[in-house]
């Protein structure tokens, strides 16, 4: 109790959201002032390895009062196994200045829903999408909607033997996206043509990831090209050891309903000072409703 304030938010920053809005915001009164300061939600990171499911907690719920609780000064957010189209859309219309959007294994989020989040991020700088199911109409939707986007990350599952070939959302990225410093297309199904038209249509390019790309085959003036334009090339077969998803290689045909996962932790807030607010149960969340009217016990 005796730090100062700031220290004490700069540590509680680094529990994590689940954290805060379960157990540290309740632990005594300047605690729970600090963490109802919007200045504290800047950052969201609803990260989990899968145990939370067990524990029962109603996430979703978590990440509204959170964004809720940032008063419009959220930056950064990742989401991950839990995420919706509604999730996203509250998201969107709550933080029109956020700067990063990482969104890992949700799959309830549709290109749709995806393309009318993107229209409402107009200052989106980085942008990750992995393990999810989405197809190069929203890519186009927010590459046009994005202006600003300089990092984009777009991973699937490598496969050794594609038996489909496709350079969709290759072209995507290539026509609406030109700002582009840093790309990861881990495990997609793009051949050299969707590689040169990237590089053709992104001339700002510094970073390109290429791992278990097993269409593309680098060699003569392609690769040339990419030496000579790309600071830092990662190859097809390079090593996957800094990946942070699962990276076995499967060798029967484009199994791109087969996606590992991946998680994290992060936020949930109340504004009542006398009130202890529950994120447990199963409950069916209304983006309507009054989250700092739930109650605990």
């Amino acid at each position: 109790l005796e730090l100062p304030s700031d220290v004490t938010a700069s540590i509680l920053s680094r529990i994590g959201a689940i954290e805060i809005l379960n157990s540290a915001q309740n632990v005594c009164s300047l605690w729970r002032n600090i963490c109802k300061d919007p200045l504290m939600w800047r950052s969201i990171d609803m990260h989990n390895l899968g145990d939370l499911w067990d524990m029962d907690y109603d996430l979703a719920k978590m990440c509204v009062h959170a964004v809720d609780r940032s008063c419009g000064h959220l930056l950064d957010i990742n989401v991950e196994y839990f995420g919706t189209d509604a999730l996203l859309l509250h998201i969107s219309e709550r933080s029109v200045h956020l700067k990063r959007l990482r969104i890992v294994s949700c799959h309830n989020i549709s290109d749709e829903g995806l393309s009318e989040a993107a229209l409402k991020l107009p200052f989106l700088e980085e942008l990750e999408i992995s393990y999810c199911s989405i197809s190069k109409d929203a890519l186009e939707t927010i590459g046009r909607s994005c202006p600003l986007l300089k990092s984009f990350k777009f991973n699937v599952q490598g496969c050794r033997r594609f038996h489909l070939e496709s350079d969709d959302e290759a072209l995507a990225i290539a026509q609406t996206m030109p700002e582009l410093r840093h790309l990861q297309l881990f495990g997609n199904k793009l051949t050299n043509d969707g590689l040169l038209a990237i590089l053709n249509g992104c001339p700002h390019l510094e970073y390109l990831d290429l791992r278990q790309c097993f269409n593309v085959s680098l060699g003569g003036n392609l690769e040339k090209r990419c030496v000579e334009r790309i600071k830092n090339l990662r190859r097809p077969n390079d090593s996957t050891h800094d990946y942070e998803f699962y990276t076995e290689v499967h060798d029967t045909g484009s199994s791109d309903e087969d996606y590992p996962s991946g998680i994290s932790d992060i936020d949930f807030m109340s504004d009542d000072y006398d009130d202890y607010f529950e994120f447990s149960g199963d409950s069916d969340y209304d983006f309507g409703y009054d989250y700092d009217g739930v109650l605990f016990g």
